[in-house]
Protein backbone atom coordinates (compact mmCIF):
# COMPACT_ATOMS: atom_id res chain seq x y z
CA UNK A 1 0.00 0.00 0.00
CA UNK A 2 1.07 3.82 -0.70
CA UNK A 3 1.76 6.15 1.78
CA UNK A 4 0.82 8.79 0.28
CA UNK A 5 -2.74 8.54 -2.62
CA UNK A 6 -2.17 9.58 -5.81
CA UNK A 7 -4.50 12.65 -5.41
CA UNK A 8 -2.57 13.64 -2.34
CA UNK A 9 0.71 14.01 -4.28
CA UNK A 10 -0.56 15.54 -7.40
CA UNK A 11 -2.66 18.25 -4.88
CA UNK A 12 0.99 18.71 -2.99
CA UNK A 13 3.24 19.99 -5.90
CA UNK A 14 0.40 21.12 -7.72
CA UNK A 15 -0.57 23.24 -4.85
CA UNK A 16 2.73 24.28 -4.12
CA UNK A 17 3.34 25.37 -7.77
CA UNK A 18 -0.17 27.37 -7.72
CA UNK A 19 1.13 28.67 -4.59
CA UNK A 20 4.72 29.92 -5.80
CA UNK A 21 3.35 31.71 -8.63
CA UNK A 22 0.67 33.12 -6.11
CA UNK A 23 2.92 34.80 -3.83
CA UNK A 24 5.34 36.07 -6.17
CA UNK A 25 2.94 37.57 -8.25
CA UNK A 26 0.64 38.82 -5.45
CA UNK A 27 4.11 40.39 -4.10
CA UNK A 28 4.33 42.67 -7.50
CA UNK A 29 0.72 43.27 -7.35
CA UNK A 30 1.18 44.68 -3.17
CA UNK A 31 4.18 47.24 -4.89
CA UNK A 32 1.85 49.15 -6.40
CA UNK A 33 0.32 50.20 -3.21
CA UNK A 34 2.08 48.97 -0.52
CA UNK A 35 -0.30 50.36 2.26
CA UNK A 36 -2.93 47.86 4.24
CA UNK A 37 -6.01 49.47 5.47
CA UNK A 38 -9.29 48.22 7.82
CA UNK A 39 -12.56 48.62 6.25
CA UNK A 40 -13.63 49.22 2.84
CA UNK A 41 -11.58 52.15 2.12
CA UNK A 42 -8.06 53.21 2.52
CA UNK A 43 -5.77 55.58 0.19
CA UNK A 44 -3.92 57.44 2.84
CA UNK A 45 -0.51 55.91 3.72
CA UNK A 46 -0.59 58.39 6.87
CA UNK A 47 -4.18 55.80 8.01
CA UNK A 48 -2.73 52.25 7.24
CA UNK A 49 -2.14 49.57 10.19
CA UNK A 50 1.07 48.48 8.05
CA UNK A 51 2.97 50.30 5.52
CA UNK A 52 4.85 47.24 3.95
CA UNK A 53 7.83 46.90 2.16
CA UNK A 54 8.42 47.09 -2.36
CA UNK A 55 10.05 44.23 -2.81
CA UNK A 56 12.88 43.90 -5.55
CA UNK A 57 12.12 42.44 -8.88
CA UNK A 58 13.81 38.89 -8.15
CA UNK A 59 10.73 38.32 -5.83
CA UNK A 60 8.37 38.90 -8.01
CA UNK A 61 6.31 37.92 -10.82
CA UNK A 62 7.06 39.25 -13.44
CA UNK A 63 10.59 40.02 -12.47
CA UNK A 64 9.46 43.56 -13.35
CA UNK A 65 6.78 46.06 -11.85
CA UNK A 66 3.42 45.54 -14.24
CA UNK A 67 0.01 45.57 -12.12
CA UNK A 68 -1.31 44.65 -15.36
CA UNK A 69 0.58 41.10 -15.42
CA UNK A 70 1.18 40.33 -12.17
CA UNK A 71 -2.97 40.17 -12.22
CA UNK A 72 -2.87 38.13 -15.26
CA UNK A 73 -0.85 35.65 -13.60
CA UNK A 74 -2.58 36.18 -10.32
CA UNK A 75 -6.18 35.14 -11.77
CA UNK A 76 -4.51 32.21 -13.72
CA UNK A 77 -3.12 30.58 -11.35
CA UNK A 78 -5.73 31.07 -9.01
CA UNK A 79 -8.05 29.23 -10.51
CA UNK A 80 -5.59 26.13 -10.40
CA UNK A 81 -5.03 26.82 -6.55
CA UNK A 82 -9.17 27.48 -6.13
CA UNK A 83 -10.42 24.33 -8.22
CA UNK A 84 -7.65 22.04 -6.91
CA UNK A 85 -8.37 23.11 -3.26
CA UNK A 86 -12.00 21.81 -3.73
CA UNK A 87 -11.00 18.64 -5.48
CA UNK A 88 -8.89 17.38 -3.28
CA UNK A 89 -10.69 18.36 -0.01
CA UNK A 90 -13.76 16.10 -1.92
CA UNK A 91 -11.19 13.52 -2.78
CA UNK A 92 -9.89 13.26 1.50
CA UNK A 93 -13.28 13.49 2.44
CA UNK A 94 -14.49 10.87 0.08
CA UNK A 95 -11.32 8.22 0.94
CA UNK A 96 -11.66 9.47 4.87
CA UNK A 97 -7.84 10.81 4.49
CA UNK A 98 -8.76 13.73 6.81
CA UNK A 99 -10.82 12.02 9.38
CA UNK A 100 -8.43 9.16 9.59
CA UNK A 101 -4.50 11.69 9.65
CA UNK A 102 -5.85 14.87 10.07
CA UNK A 103 -8.36 15.20 12.60
CA UNK A 104 -7.03 15.17 15.88
CA UNK A 105 -8.79 13.55 18.47
CA UNK A 106 -9.89 14.22 22.03
CA UNK A 107 -7.28 12.48 23.89
CA UNK A 108 -4.63 14.14 22.03
CA UNK A 109 -5.52 17.64 23.35
CA UNK A 110 -4.78 16.72 26.88
CA UNK A 111 -1.82 18.56 27.73
CA UNK A 112 -0.01 15.70 28.80
CA UNK A 113 -0.10 14.76 25.37
CA UNK A 114 0.63 17.92 23.96
CA UNK A 115 3.53 17.83 26.10
CA UNK A 116 4.90 14.80 25.60
CA UNK A 117 4.94 15.56 21.45
CA UNK A 118 6.39 18.51 21.97
CA UNK A 119 9.55 17.26 23.93
CA UNK A 120 9.49 14.05 20.89
CA UNK A 121 10.29 17.66 18.08
CA UNK A 122 12.71 18.96 20.38
CA UNK A 123 14.46 15.58 20.46
CA UNK A 124 13.98 15.26 16.81
CA UNK A 125 11.92 12.61 16.84
CA UNK A 126 9.39 13.22 14.28
CA UNK A 127 7.72 9.93 13.78
CA UNK A 128 6.26 9.08 17.51
CA UNK A 129 2.41 8.01 17.73
CA UNK A 130 0.52 5.69 16.31
CA UNK A 131 -1.15 7.34 13.33
CA UNK A 132 0.29 8.44 10.35
CA UNK A 133 0.45 12.16 11.63
CA UNK A 134 2.02 13.27 15.46
CA UNK A 135 -0.59 16.23 16.95
CA UNK A 136 1.41 18.84 16.08
CA UNK A 137 1.24 17.68 12.26
CA UNK A 138 -2.24 17.17 12.42
CA UNK A 139 -2.64 20.73 14.05
CA UNK A 140 -0.39 22.28 11.51
CA UNK A 141 -2.34 20.56 8.71
CA UNK A 142 -5.30 21.03 9.85
CA UNK A 143 -4.78 25.23 10.46
CA UNK A 144 -3.88 25.19 6.56
CA UNK A 145 -5.97 22.50 4.97
CA UNK A 146 -9.45 24.01 7.27
CA UNK A 147 -8.29 27.71 7.86
CA UNK A 148 -5.62 29.37 5.76
CA UNK A 149 -6.18 27.95 2.33
CA UNK A 150 -10.36 28.43 2.45
CA UNK A 151 -9.29 32.16 3.76
CA UNK A 152 -6.49 32.99 0.99
CA UNK A 153 -9.67 31.85 -1.70
CA UNK A 154 -12.12 34.13 0.17
CA UNK A 155 -10.19 37.07 0.57
CA UNK A 156 -8.82 36.53 -3.19
CA UNK A 157 -12.43 36.42 -4.17
CA UNK A 158 -13.55 39.47 -2.04
CA UNK A 159 -10.84 41.98 -3.41
CA UNK A 160 -10.77 40.62 -7.21
CA UNK A 161 -12.05 43.50 -9.46
CA UNK A 162 -15.84 42.96 -9.78
CA UNK A 163 -16.36 41.52 -6.79
CA UNK A 164 -18.75 44.81 -5.43
CA UNK A 165 -21.13 43.24 -7.82
CA UNK A 166 -20.37 39.32 -7.73
CA UNK A 167 -19.82 38.87 -3.97
CA UNK A 168 -21.29 41.97 -1.79
CA UNK A 169 -21.70 39.44 0.80
CA UNK A 170 -18.38 38.33 0.96
CA UNK A 171 -17.01 41.73 1.25
CA UNK A 172 -19.23 42.20 4.07
CA UNK A 173 -18.36 39.13 5.70
CA UNK A 174 -14.59 40.02 5.85
CA UNK A 175 -15.65 43.85 7.15
CA UNK A 176 -14.65 45.35 4.13
CA UNK A 177 -12.21 45.32 1.23
CA UNK A 178 -9.68 46.79 2.41
CA UNK A 179 -10.19 44.42 5.45
CA UNK A 180 -10.01 41.63 3.08
CA UNK A 181 -6.54 42.69 1.41
CA UNK A 182 -5.44 43.13 4.80
CA UNK A 183 -6.54 39.30 5.74
CA UNK A 184 -4.84 38.21 2.88
CA UNK A 185 -1.69 39.29 2.72
CA UNK A 186 -1.26 38.03 6.32
CA UNK A 187 -2.35 34.98 5.61
CA UNK A 188 -0.17 35.06 2.93
CA UNK A 189 3.00 35.79 4.94
CA UNK A 190 1.58 32.84 7.15
CA UNK A 191 1.74 30.05 4.25
CA UNK A 192 5.21 30.99 3.39
CA UNK A 193 6.36 31.07 7.18
CA UNK A 194 4.55 27.48 7.41
CA UNK A 195 6.66 26.61 4.27
CA UNK A 196 9.31 27.30 5.76
CA UNK A 197 9.26 24.86 8.96
CA UNK A 198 7.63 22.71 6.45
CA UNK A 199 10.87 22.90 4.33
CA UNK A 200 13.60 22.58 7.74
CA UNK A 201 11.24 19.70 9.54
CA UNK A 202 11.85 17.58 5.65
CA UNK A 203 15.40 18.57 5.98
CA UNK A 204 15.87 17.26 9.44
CA UNK A 205 13.69 14.39 9.20
CA UNK A 206 15.15 12.09 6.26
CA UNK A 207 14.43 14.86 3.00
CA UNK A 208 15.42 12.33 0.17
CA UNK A 209 13.38 9.53 1.77
CA UNK A 210 10.31 12.32 2.66
CA UNK A 211 10.65 13.76 -1.12
CA UNK A 212 11.13 10.44 -2.18
CA UNK A 213 7.80 9.42 -0.99
CA UNK A 214 6.11 12.54 -2.41
CA UNK A 215 7.22 11.44 -5.66
CA UNK A 216 6.56 7.76 -5.70
CA UNK A 217 4.06 7.46 -2.70
CA UNK A 218 6.22 5.28 -0.54
CA UNK A 219 5.42 2.31 1.55
CA UNK A 220 2.80 2.03 4.35
CA UNK A 221 0.44 -0.40 6.02
CA UNK A 222 -2.51 1.97 5.45
CA UNK A 223 -2.69 3.93 2.28
CA UNK A 224 -3.14 7.84 2.87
Amino acid sequence: MKKHRLSTRLWHWLNLWALAVLFMSGLNISNAHPHLYWGQWGFDPRTAWLNAWTFPGWATIPGYYSLGDARSWHLLFAWLFGVGLVVFLLIALANRHLWRDIVTRRKEWRWAEIRGDIAAHLRLDFHHGTGKYNFLQKLAYGLVLFILLPLMLLTGLAISPGSDAAFPWLIELFGGRQSARSIHFVVAWSLFAFLVIHVVLVLLSGPIRQIGDMITGGRSDEAA
